[in-house]
């Protein structure tokens, strides 16, 4: 369920901070089959959601620059050189700290991406439409996100590992092509797949972010520009789910989505507001962190507990298979389709790498802290009440 927590801390921060009057920008360029058994569930369409919400997708915010790495070696980029997520905090708080973030900062890479992608290809091999899929209003929005993301922002941002070619097609025409020089993989850019399905697999397969996109439904009884309709995934990517069955998300508004979290009730009606005024070219980051007692980065089930699951505290726990696992999370909307991107890339540290470092009373006293706070159902959603006394040991050994 990190992707649902998640969602409530970054709504809850953004609230907090929506009065604020700089902030940096991040957005996407607008270029221009799975269904479930979903229905089409009333999300608008583009143009009435700009009519609702006078949001313009012609703006130049909707047109990034991106800061190319013209030298960057993917395989020399240790995750600590780019960056060291330590998130925890003595007491936790459903209410956490944001950052504004930059167009070229949507994707990171380092020397895990290799066999990242690798592992995500069999991920959705052999799990298919469990960890990835759209309903129809989805489909144009993976469409935007897949332009975006091979035609402009890997080739740009990446040149050593991404660029642009013409592939003979027929006798008279050519195909723009995405090499993948990691991977020596070449995916369609223009003329792009007809099928969202193949499109998530692609993305699935070139980047290790997954991402899940929302779009708001269209509320029939309210015609200002401040809509209530409410927000519901459309379609996703996900491979490194930590303790929730992403294809269980599809289709469904926020608040079904988050019914397992504990305390969303006091800022469920925020988070809707806050997500209907998202301007485009308006994009943040945050941290969530998590424990688990496995180093698998796909991890449907087992991460959390849910109301009236019996539980018992674990006898034995191999600390050396134990990760601190952290995601760094952004969030946006697209400027053509409105939706609303939430991404995220999954750090997995183990415990005696932060031992190393000194903190390991520290993250023991953030476990302790779980059932502090403003969502003391924290300690038992999160797992803590399975492996909490044992980590905790470990760590202040």
């Amino acid at each position: 369920m990190a992707f649902l927590l998640a969602l409530v801390l970054i709504a809850s921060a953004l609230v907090a901070l929506a009065t604020l009057a700089t902030r940096r920008r991040l957005c996407f360029s607008s270029q221009p089959s799975l269904t479930s058994d979903h229905a089409n569930s009333g999300a608008t369409t583009p143009s009435q959601r700009e009519k609702k919400k006078g949001r313009s997708s012609e703006s130049p915010e909707s047109k990034p620059n991106i800061e190319a790495l013209p030298d960057f070696d993917w395989r020399s980029t240790a995750p600590t050189k780019v960056t060291k997520l330590r998130p925890f905090k003595p007491t936790y708080n459903i209410t956490m700290a944001i950052q504004t973030s930059t167009p070229s900062e949507l994707i990171v890479m380092d020397n895990n991406y290799l066999d990242r992608v690798t592992a995500r290809r069999k991920t959705i091999a052999d799990h298919g439409s469990a960890v990835f899929g759209a309903i129809p209003s989805g489909h144009a929005p993976v469409k935007e996100l897949y332009s975006y993301l091979l035609s402009k922002y890997l080739p740009t941002r990446y040149p050593t590992m991404f660029n642009l070619i013409q592939t003979p097609h027929g006798s008279h025409t050519t195909v723009s092509m995405l090499r993948n020089k990691v991977t020596n993989l070449e995916f369609p850019v223009d003329p792009a797949p007809r099928d969202p399905a193949e499109m998530l697999q692609i993305l699935g397969e070139t980047v290790e972010d997954d991402m899940f996109l929302l779009l708001q439904d269209q509320d029939s009884h309210n015609t200002t520009t401040t809509s209530n309709g409410e927000h519901r995934a459309v379609a996703f990517v996900c491979c490194h789910p930590a303790g929730f069955d992403p294809s269980s998300k599809l289709g469904k508004r926020l608040a079904e989505i988050h019914g397992p979290v504990p305390a969303y009730d006091k800022i469920g009606a925020s988070m809707e507001r806050f997500f209907g005024r998202l301007e485009v070219g308006r994009g943040v980051r945050r941290v969530n962190w998590s424990f688990q007692t496995h180093p698998e980065l796909y991890a449907p089930s087992g991460n959390h507990v849910h109301a009236g699951e019996k539980v018992e505290e674990e006898a034995s726990i191999d600390m050396e298979r134990a990760r601190f696992r952290v995601e760094l999370q952004t969030l946006t909307r697209l400027p053509e389709t409105q939706a609303i991107l939430f991404s995220f890339k999954t750090y997995m540290y183990p415990l005696d790498e932060i031992r190393a470092e000194g903190l390991g009373p520290q993250l023991a006293d953030a476990i302790d802290g779980l059932k502090a706070g403003n969502a003391p159902g924290m300690w038992v959603y999160k797992g803590g009440v399975r492996w909490g006394k044992a980590a905790c040991e470990y760590l202040r050994a």
